[in-house]
């Protein structure tokens, strides 16, 4: 019984130390480690579930992280307030405009500045919980925007030589009855608010945000509307050299401030666990004993097993001015997601990363954060917006 003891004693602690060390360098040598350089404060994640808000989720998200910073409050500002006034604004748009421009459930960051500057806030706990006023525990804009879509596009491409204003009213009542209505007033631990008291409340400088992109069809140095449907409200983006936007997002995230990021997650390198490569295919492929052709017939699970399989040993293209203007006049580039940066980690071999929080509920290895090469962001951003303090 006593050798047994000892031989069980033994095995246990080969298990431990074993395990010890397979979590010190990962599973695989191939499998990332993270070291954290820079970590600012964030909120909870959240879940957008099957709308297209992230534009919404992630910069209230960033501004939550302002606040954070400034007095050390947390808060959870409500999405629904923000989606609200934005797609009120962007249907009448689209009927002054009589049907020639986008409606959709896509947005920018500006448009949460937007509604913050001319609306104001409210928390979360102000309005019906996501998804509850049709039965949902989430959002899901599927119903939503079956119905909301076409009756827009009704209005706007009415023939009629005069509208009257009751499709307001109308247009109101199908936001209101799938987001709830957007409160005059409220209280919050105990105290009463109106949207825009809340808003002054939180001790937030709306003019100090400003935002950046990098292309070479505007001058650098210039100020631009980025051409996507989503940038409906054209907001002005400063153009500036893409070293330079590293600069200002390493800079920003230094001096302990996020910052809010749009931009291309379609890429291959891109997966669903909480990592971002910015493969080179060619490199990648031949590695795997595969030759193009082979990757391209690989399905998206399959390229994300082989992804996962190089780990940080994955080849990685080295963006450039020129390659990410050729991408984005060819949409190969597009913008079609937002998330929030808030840290700086490295891997084992060195290579930096952005720390990234998502919208979509606590998925992935990492609960709902993203690791995406410094590659992989510069290569894939339409536009960040920062703090100018952060600059």
């Amino acid at each position: 019984m006593k050798i047994l003891r000892i031989l069980t004693f033994g095995i246990i602690v080969t298990y431990a130390i074993t395990a010890l060390a397979e979590d010190k360098i990962g599973k695989k040598n191939n499998e990332p480690v993270f070291t954290v350089i820079k970590e600012n404060k964030i909120t909870c994640i959240k879940n957008q579930n099957h709308s297209g808000t992230c534009w919404d989720y992630a910069t209230l998200s960033f501004f939550e992280s302002e606040i954070l910073h400034n007095n050390g409050k947390t808060y959870d500002l409500c999405e629904a307030f923000v989606a609200n006034h934005d797609y009120y604004d962007r249907a009448v748009q689209v009927a002054r405009y009589h049907g020639d421009c986008d409606f959709g459930q896509g947005g920018s960051a500006y448009d949460v500045l937007y509604c913050l500057k001319h609306y104001g806030i409210c928390p979360e706990t102000a309005m019906p919980a996501a998804g509850s006023l049709y039965g949902d525990s989430l959002n899901n804009f599927n119903e939503f925007f079956s119905i909301l879509t076409p009756y827009v596009e009704a209005v706007a491409r009415n023939k009629a030589k005069k509208i009257s204003n009751q499709w307001r009213v109308g247009l109101q009542a199908i936001l209101d009855a799938y987001l709830g209505h957007c409160p005059e007033s409220f209280v919050y631990e105990g105290k009463e608010y109106t949207p825009i008291t809340f808003r002054e409340s939180l001790g937030l400088n709306l003019d100090d945000y400003v935002s950046f992109t990098s292309y070479t069809h505007h001058p650098f140095g210039t100020d631009f509307t980025i051409e996507v449907p989503n940038n409906w409200r054209h907001p002005l983006t400063r153009n500036v050299p893409l070293d330079e936007l590293e600069k200002i997002i390493d800079n920003a995230l230094m001096k302990g401030y996020t910052v809010s990021w749009g931009g291309d997650v379609s890429e291959d390198g891109f997966t669903r666990n909480g990592i971002a490569y910015f493969i080179n295919v060619k490199k990648t492929t031949s590695l795997t004993g595969s030759d193009m052709a082979r990757w391209l017939k690989l399905d998206k699970s399959q390229q994300t097993a082989t992804i996962d399989s190089l780990g940080c040993d994955i080849p990685e293209l080295i963006p450039t001015q020129e390659q990410r203007q050729k991408r984005f006049d060819s949409r190969e580039l597009t913008y079609d997601h937002r998330m929030h940066i808030f840290g700086i980690a490295k891997d084992q071999n060195g290579k930096e990363y952005y720390m990234v929080k998502n919208s979509w509920g606590e998925t992935g290895k990492y609960k709902g954060i993203w690791y995406m090469t410094k590659n992989f962001i510069l290569a894939n951003t339409m536009d960040i917006m920062v703090n100018k303090k952060g600059l």
